[in-house]
């Protein structure tokens, strides 16, 4: 079974709770778990940390499940427009959760592990609905078993490799988006080679009782140091990665959220399993539309990255214009970034804004801020692919 949701004043401790509170951790209640925010080097220093060596993360409220049986991988892929039939074991790909509408229920990775078995890593806050989503659609095809006894632990940055190659010799034969079963220091693990940084990095699926002596092991090395929730933020959006609940959520479907490049050709139009997955009619017409842009009507808007040309940070709810002060849209998620130096942002603006290089402008306290649309992400992907 999965764990409890907890009540409004009651919040889930993970497995490090007590290494965070010794390694002063400022915590704060996230996912409804009891999380470290940031450590006493700050949010600054723990994210430039991340990007020049390696830090560890505890994303331990993260859900993780396990998909079996003969039906399993046809049984997920009905859920998502993903190829789950065709991932190789060894590999793991990145998957939409989506409603009837079209709309992402949640966004989750998913990994191949062979022998008719799927592991799956899901939201924080939404794994008790996720889960009670996939085994009412699915529960009859392929068993769904939660995962709540392990822990979750992601160590991420350009040396991330070198100090597990220490701790676990051979790790570094897998590449970006594979994994598999191995030791660290002793202790049994799943690792992968992912992330939420745009850095190199692995996230580390251990025993709920050997985290607290997996993170010690890790932060025994001179190049990693732990960092927290505002870190991880700071990252994923200078990466232009999507933070469910911000960025996307039921009112956006996958292609309105730039997200088509993970829907694979094999479920598009013309593919060997085209559509078969809820919302799909909505969907594939808006994957159409996008690649027409003269032809926009069923693709309204969509998820850009944006620079301010002035030094405010435009934050999360920040109404977007055009030029003339006419509502375009509206900010999902935006700071001042560390690597770059510059306030950047998500958000959505109508179809016609989306061009990188449009300038349009941000209301910041009753202040036109200008900006600009840009690709992202905004610091190069370091991802380590061979």
């Amino acid at each position: 079974m999965a764990a409890p949701a907890p009540f409004a004043d009651e919040l889930q401790r993970t497995p490090l709770h007590a290494l965070h509170l010794e390694l002063g951790a400022r915590m704060v209640p996230f996912a409804g778990y009891s999380m470290p925010v940031q450590y006493p080097a700050g949010l600054i220093a723990e994210h430039r940390h991340t990007r020049s060596a390696a830090g560890l993360f505890d994303i331990s409220h993260m859900g993780q499940l396990r998909l079996t049986g003969p039906d399993a991988a046809a049984a997920l892929e009905s859920l998502m427009p993903q190829d789950v039939i065709g991932l190789a074991p060894g590999k793991q790909r990145y998957g939409l959760l989506l409603d009837d509408e079209g709309g992402i229920l949640d966004d989750l990775i998913f990994f191949n592990e062979g022998e008719d078995s799927l592991f799956v890593i899901v939201n924080g806050a939404c794994k008790a609905s996720d889960i009670a989503h996939i085994q009412a659609r699915i529960g009859q095809r392929c068993q769904v078993q939660p995962l709540p006894e392990r822990a979750l632990l992601a160590l991420q940055g350009p040396q991330a490799a070198a100090v597990l190659a220490r701790l676990s010799p051979g790790i570094e034969r897998f590449v970006f988006m594979t994994g598999g079963q191995v030791q660290i220091g002793g202790i049994a693990a799943f690792v992968t080679r992912s992330g939420y940084t745009g850095e190199d990095g692995f996230e580390i699926s251990v025993a709920g009782t050997d985290a607290d002596a997996l993170a010690r092991l890790l932060l025994a090395h001179a190049e990693v140091q732990p960092v927290g929730l505002g870190a991880r933020n700071s990252l994923r959006l200078e990466a232009g990665l999507c933070l469910y609940g911000n960025d996307i959520d039921t009112t956006t479907t996958p292609v309105e959220a730039a997200l088509s490049w993970a829907i694979q050709k094999v479920r598009r139009r013309g593919g060997a399993r085209e559509g078969g997955f809820p919302g799909a009619q909505k969907v594939l017409a808006q994957l159409e539309a996008a690649a027409m842009p003269a032809d926009r009507e069923t693709l309204t808007r969509q998820r850009v990255g944006l620079v301010a040309l002035e030094r405010i940070p435009v934050r999360e709810g920040s109404l977007l214009q055009d030029l003339e002060g006419h509502d375009i849209g509206a900010v999902t998620s935006g700071l001042l970034a560390p690597t770059v130096d510059r306030p950047i942002a998500m958000g959505y603006v109508a179809a016609a804004f989306a061009q990188p290089g449009t300038r349009i402008q941000a209301v910041v306290r009753g202040k036109a801020v200008p900006m600009e649309v840009t690709q992202m992400p905004f610091v190069p992907a370091r991802y380590w692919r061979g």
